[in-house]
């Protein structure tokens, strides 16, 4: 995956400026492939230059006018063969996992550290559990089973389902640090 594809995503499901690329980044699409304002503007000059998108007319001077782009026929293909190609799963990189993985080699003496964020990612992880459930109870109620709503949100069970697994995962581990001696060294 990679980020030309998303806005080739989300231009085809709106043409948009970089600025409301950027808000509908945080609001959708960012939930599962972020990207900052910057990397959004300069991906959007390099579609641009490759043909796969246009800057839309605008009805005034373009100085200091912001800028909406639209996908252009070569950026549909783009999008249509990167979505038809295999691709294999990428390698979880976890910090938290890895910071445990250390204190099984190390000792538990700071595995305080480490509780503390397991907490703090269990709240995280369980709002965002409520966010996703919200999500879908306002955008996919019973009826709705076009091959798009299927498809979206299929995407969105996703995110559910990983979250489920944290909060699940989080709150074990919680429950194994509990029964930890203090300060075990390695």
């Amino acid at each position: 995956m990679s980020l030309p594809h998303a806005i080739l995503t989300a231009l085809v499901e709106k043409p948009s400026s970089g600025l409301e690329l950027t808000r509908r980044f945080d609001k959708s699409i960012g939930y599962f492939w972020s990207a900052t304002h910057q990397q959004i503007y300069r991906e959007l000059g390099k579609l641009e230059a490759e043909g796969f998108i246009r800057t839309l007319p605008s009805q005034q001077p373009a100085r200091g006018q912001k800028k909406s782009y639209e996908v252009l026929p070569a950026g549909r293909a783009e999008l249509a063969r990167w979505t038809a190609a295999s691709q294999d799963p990428r390698p979880h990189r976890d910090t938290l996992l890895l910071r445990m993985r250390a204190a099984a080699v190390v000792g538990t003496e700071g595995v305080q550290g480490i509780e503390a964020d397991l907490r703090r990612h269990l709240d995280l992880h369980r709002r965002q559990l409520a966010e996703y459930e919200q999500i879908e109870k306002r955008d996919f109620p019973p009826g709705r089973d076009s091959s798009q709503d299927r498809l979206r949100h299929l995407v969105l069970r996703a995110g559910i389902d990983l979250e489920t697994f944290w909060t699940q995962w989080l709150t074990r581990a919680l429950d194994e640090f509990a029964e930890l001696p203090p300060h075990e060294p390695a």
